[in-house]
């Protein structure tokens, strides 16, 4: 829609991970540093973490297309996490399109090791990607620990991400983890844009879709950019992506301060945010946000503290992720029947041939 408008050559603010999108901000360049060295060492956990929309995902995506052999990488990923010890095993055989419905824990761990061994001895390297760690429970990841101690000659055959938000780090703490803490090879903690790498995040990815200052974003939209969204990329990208589509349907060729807010108001207003809850929480530039002190502080008198807007946000955010997910698998699940149904139709027009049809 808007693409034409201003002669864009695709969208840039999408909200799929995308690593042709990806931007070396100081923390993102640090954590993709810190993430290679940890596949380097082909083994244990490497642990993500950060708020949500902070890029875990792309980030990791574009770890695996800076890896030499790609062709010999074996990824999956795991989305479902809110699942029991052999729940989570089932999944994990799922994943790597293993047979997984009727079979019992034993049965679940010999097929996924049997499919890890066999892949080893072709020279591919399986990893697993987890995500929304944070919601796994304790014995869940001691079955992930458990799989990332399988190997033969003193190779480990599953190398495991874990992504998850910040609380994910408290619940590694926890005593019964220790086993799992000592598995992990390599871990960081994604922070928020700071204003000067919000201006180089938008400008980032307007130039990968040939944008050419049309249209032209003034200095004080940044500044109101960086304020409505604290430096997170996905909420960066929702505004801008309607910042785009405001401009095309009034004809704007300049995005200004009056008109973010303009915007940013109308998105609060779709999530029902309550306008005494916008104040947005500011990074502190040391990978940490304010929210922690403004979620803590008490009321006072006008409205809700501002720390709930950020929980009511991600709160949306995880629902409509959790939405998307659920319509992928019934339209995958959807596609699987048409396929079977034409494969039966297939037979049967067999069937209906002379002297074709069985006695």
């Amino acid at each position: 829609m808007y693409e034409s408008y201003y002669k864009l050559s695709g969208k840039p603010f999408q909200l799929a991970p995308d690593p042709y999108f990806f931007f070396g901000s100081s923390t993102h360049k640090r954590a993709l540093a810190y993430l290679k060295y940890g596949v380097s060492q082909s083994e244990g956990f490497i642990v993500v973490t950060g708020d949500v929309g902070t890029g875990k995902s792309t980030l990791v995506r574009t770890l695996f297309n800076t890896l030499e052999k790609k062709d010999d990488l074996i990824a999956g990923q795991l989305m479902n996490t809110q699942l029991d010890s052999t729940n989570i095993l089932r999944m994990v055989a799922a994943t790597f399109g293993l047979a997984h419905q009727a079979a019992d824990k034993t049965s679940l761990l010999k097929n996924i090791e049997n499919f890890l061994m066999a892949r080893h001895k072709e020279g591919k390297r399986c990893m697993l990607v987890v995500d929304e760690a944070q919601n796994l429970p304790f014995e869940s990841l001691e079955e992930l620990r458990m799989l990332s101690n399988m190997h033969f000659k003193g190779k480990v055959l599953l190398q495991i991400f874990l992504l998850g938000q910040s609380e994910f780090r408290d619940n590694l703490r926890h005593p019964n983890l220790e086993q799992v803490r000592q598995r992990i090879t390599a871990s960081y903690h994604l922070a928020h844009l700071d204003p000067t790498e919000t201006i180089g995040y938008v400008e980032h990815r307007l130039k990968k879709v040939d944008w050419k200052n049309d249209p032209e974003f003034s200095k004080d939209a940044y500044h109101a950019i960086y304020e409505c969204t604290a430096g997170v990329p996905r909420r960066i990208n929702t505004l801008c992506d309607r910042l785009l589509l405001y401009g095309f349907l009034e004809e704007k060729h300049v995005i200004d301060d009056a008109i973010v807010r303009t915007v940013a108001q109308e998105l609060r207003a779709e999530l029902m945010v309550p306008e005494s809850n916008a104040q947005p929480i500011r990074s502190n530039g040391a990978g940490h946000t304010a929210g922690h002190a403004a979620s803590a502080a008490p009321n006072n008198g006008a409205g809700e503290p501002a720390g709930n807007l950020e929980q009511r946000i991600a709160q949306l955010e995880q629902e409509l992720e959790r939405m998307r997910r659920r319509f992928d698998k019934e339209r995958d699940f959807m596609r699987k029947v048409v396929a079977i149904s034409f494969n039966f139709d297939d037979k049967d027009d067999e069937f209906d041939r002379p002297g074709q049809r069985p006695s």
